[in-house]
């Protein structure tokens, strides 16, 4: 969408501001921001807040130097002196070969509709209501004992980009959100888990009494766990724990980890890394998407882009700069925040569905272990070796069996993503988003 009146007039005068005060060229976003959050507990209110926020980011260059400059304030003479500081700044840091901006004809003009806002502010009082008929849903479930709370959140921005080499665009978004934590079982044998539902609209959200029951039954399913045996056996991922995969792959193929060469895929471009027929899509373009946006931070246009076709990996995730130091095209997917330079990221990832179904998938294994939480961060990008806490259900002939806790899941990220079956069961909720997949041949240590 085109730039309001007010924030065209005060980007196109900072831009000025810094051609003036010695600048060679400059791009500069605003951020406008509103959100209303609640947090209830056993029925009783425990936050009701409002707030909102704008923010000015400025990024100016001289030569191949560059500074990045932030404020909250619009007024009197803050814009001069966030001026001045970023001028200073890049004349004295080092210089960077690969910074610069967009040239004139590589910058988008036309963009998509995305229908990313919803319009209506939800009133505090409804809010309310969700969380209470969540909590109060959970509550209600037989074994449930306790309550860590449930919450209701609204949140929308605006966001307005400019340069000096002549890109202007301007975007909007919104999310609701509604969760719930509770526990069950008594004293040193209690559990806990969770459900949520976060969408661009209020009306697609679940309804929030399936949401608190879901919690509870989880929460329920999970007491008296057991340690699982260790051994290498087929492994299967809740949807909510197969994003994380994704998420270790965008990592994997950001531009920044290709040239700096710290990336267990830097010489895998047109190779076949995961099992074959399986698409992992990005989608910047998709409709109501919590991660929606019609260009990235560099003013480049976005696409839908299979970066695996059939198994193979297509491209990577490249802003301008890493694009320039590997000798390659942008591929649009900047992003940055007003106190940073831009890096490349994906929007909105998923890996598309399979053509059998999670019951199918397990229905198959005499023992295996089915994932619902992992804890930890073990995944190393450079080698790809993976290890993770976790905890789920253990499936004995093609059944959930019994819950299972102090786990630990082992592997190596490339045999993973080449053994990898994703289920039919694909849903929309996070912005990374995976099926139910099912892995063969990792270890659990357990007992």
């Amino acid at each position: 969408m085109a730039v309001s009146d007010d924030d065209g007039a005060l980007l196109q005068a900072v831009l000025d501001k810094a051609k003036r005060a010695g600048a060679d060229a400059a791009d500069a976003l605003v951020v406008h921001g509103a959100a209303i959050s609640h947090a209830q507990r056993l029925g009783q209110v425990e936050r009701l807040e409002r707030e909102e926020g704008h923010d000015l980011g400025l990024r100016v260059f001289i030569g191949h130097r560059q500074a990045i400059v932030s404020t909250t304030d619009f007024v009197g003479d803050a814009l001069d002196e966030l001026v001045g500081r970023a001028v200073a700044m890049a004349r004295a840091v080092p210089e960077d070969s690969y910074c610069g901006l967009a040239e004139p004809g590589q910058v988008a003009h036309d963009f998509p509709e995305l229908d990313a806002l919803d319009p209506e502010e939800p009133a505090p009082e409804l809010l309310i209501e969700r969380a209470r008929a969540c909590e109060a849903a959970a509550r209600a479930v037989p074994g449930i004992t306790n309550s860590e709370g449930a919450e209701a959140s609204w949140s929308s921005h605006r966001v307005a980009v400019a340069a000096t080499n002549g890109f202007s665009g301007s975007y909007a978004g919104s999310r609701h959100s509604l969760g719930v934590s509770v526990l069950a079982g008594e004293g040193l044998g209690m559990e806990r888990d969770y459900d949520f539902s976060s969408a661009v609209y209020g009306s697609d959200l679940r309804d929030p009494e399936e949401v608190g029951r879901s919690a509870a039954e989880k929460a329920v399913r999970r007491l008296k766990p057991r340690k699982p045996k260790t051994g290498k056996v087929p492994i299967v991922f809740d949807p909510r724990v197969a994003n994380s995969l994704l998420r270790h792959f965008a990592g994997a193929i950001t531009g920044t980890a290709i040239a700096r060469g710290t990336s267990f895929l830097k010489d895998r471009l047109g190779e076949k890394v995961f099992a074959e027929g399986l698409r992992v899509i990005d989608d910047p373009h998709r409709a109501r998407g919590l991660r929606s946006k019609p260009f990235d931070a560099e003013g480049l246009a976005t696409r839908e882009r299979a970066l695996i076709e059939d198994g193979v990996l297509t491209g990577w995730l490249l802003d301008l700069a890493s694009a320039r130091q590997l000798g390659l095209a942008p591929t649009g997917n900047a992003a940055r925040g007003v106190s940073g330079p831009p890096g490349p990221s994906a929007s909105n990832l998923y890996l598309a569905p399979g053509e059998r179904s999670a019951a199918e998938l397990i229905g198959e294994i005499e023992q295996g272990f089915y994932v619902t939480e992992m804890m930890g961060m073990g995944a190393n990008g450079v080698t790809g070796d993976y290890s993770r806490g976790a905890t789920g259900f253990w499936i004995e002939q093609g059944e959930l069996a019994y819950p299972v806790s102090e786990a630990t899941v082992a592997g190596n990220l490339k045999t993973m993503f080449l053994n990898l079956t994703p289920a039919d069961d694909l849903v929309f909720r996070y912005g990374t988003d995976s099926p139910t997949v099912r892995i063969d041949g990792m270890t659990v240590a357990g007992a």
